[in-house]
Order: C-alpha cells, then sequence, then structure tokens
C-alpha cells in the first residue's frame, strides 16, 4: 500500500499539470487524473511504479474525451488563485486562460509535446518512447512549437 501511495503522492500534481495543458479544462483533468489512477491500480496492482504507463493511460483517456466533447474547454482558475485579491484573481486568470488558448492552438502532436515536456517528469528520449518517433524529433517538433507559442502569445499583445 506505501508503495502505491508513494507513487500517487510524486505524480499527482505532474499528472494533473500535464492534463491541464492538454485539455485547458480544470474539471475534465482532475477527473481524467482521477480516472488514470483508477484504470493504473486496476490494470497494474498497488505495486507499479510505472509512470510512463500512468501517463499513457491518461492521455488516452484526455484523447477519448476530447473527441467526446469536441467544443472549446475554458480553465476555471478561480478556486487555485482563492488566497489572491479580485484583480489579481482576474488578472491570473486571464493569463492563465491566455497561455491555454495559445496551447490550443497548437496541432495536437505539438500541444501533446509541450504539454509532456513542461511536467519535467520524462527526458525527451522517453517522450519520443511514448509517442513512438525519434528522441531528434521531439528536441525538433518542441523547439518549433515554442516558437509557435511564442509566436501566437506576441500576436496577442498587439
Amino acid at each position: 500500500m506505501e508503495t502505491y501511495e508513494h507513487f500517487y503522492t510524486e505524480n499527482k500534481v505532474r499528472l494533473m499539470a500535464y492534463l491541464m495543458r492538454l485539455t485547458g479544462d480544470a474539471q475534465l483533468s482532475l477527473d481524467l487524473m482521477q480516472e488514470s489512477f483508477t484504470r493504473y491500480l486496476a490494470g497494474y496492482g498497488r505495486n507499479g511504479n510505472n509512470r510512463p504507463l500512468l501517463f499513457t493511460i491518461a492521455r488516452n483517456a484526455a484523447l477519448d474525451a476530447l473527441r467526446r466533447h469536441r467544443e472549446e474547454p475554458s480553465a476555471d482558475c478561480e478556486s487555485e488563485a482563492s488566497g489572491l485579491d479580485p484583480e489579481c484573481r482576474c488578472i491570473a486568470k486571464e493569463a492563465v486562460d491566455r497561455m491555454f488558448a495559445a496551447i490550443r492552438r497548437l496541432d495536437p502532436l505539438d500541444r501533446e509535446l509541450i504539454s509532456l515536456v513542461a511536467t519535467e517528469a520524462f527526458s525527451y528520449k522517453a517522450i519520443g518512447k511514448l509517442l513512438d518517433i525519434s528522441e531528434g524529433n521531439v528536441k525538433i517538433r518542441v523547439h518549433r512549437a515554442r516558437l509557435r507559442l511564442r509566436s501566437i502569445l506576441a500576436d496577442g499583445d498587439k
């Protein structure tokens, strides 16, 4: 039991952040995170400690959910920033919404690459294995996706 609890504690924040970047929806991400850990536990027991497998389960669940919904999700960060005054909360929410909107404008593979890199849970080599592309291709696509994000965000400022 301690092994699974440690695995959960060590991965829940990273998995939630990954799902938030992938979906742009806080509630959906929370549901997907819980579903992913539940599927992992049911399929691989309490002694598993396979982070790539957990993220693969979460990725598949997120892609299924996004296919089902097909609408533009919106980030709801009110609860995360509740300790701030209303003006700061509004500014923080706008910044998060703007970033998620920019990420959603990337093509699906680039969105996923940026999400996986941002979790800081995997090396480029591990990301390549997860997505079945070469490590070199991961590096190139991440670089191009970052440039595209920078361009999208800069265009929004004008």
